[in-house]
């Protein structure tokens, strides 16, 4: 028989609501880590990643010519 939906997956093993619910806490923890990650990071950290596209492209552009 093949399952319909993920409800019928889930509904056959064990430990089911553990699966999920490790599921769940890592799912936040990585996105409470990453949330800090950027926050952590200085403004001039994002000011210099902000104007990178620009400067790259007037150096490929003064090759050119």
């Amino acid at each position: 028989m093949i399952p319909q939906n993920f409800k019928d997956i889930l509904s056959n093993g064990e430990n089911v609501g553990l699966y999920q619910t490790l599921a769940l806490i890592l799912f936040v923890l990585f996105f409470i880590g990453l949330v800090y990650v950027v926050f952590k990071k200085p403004k001039k950290y994002y000011r210099d990643r902000e104007n990178a596209p620009l400067e790259d492209g007037d150096e490929i552009n003064n090759n050119l010519h």
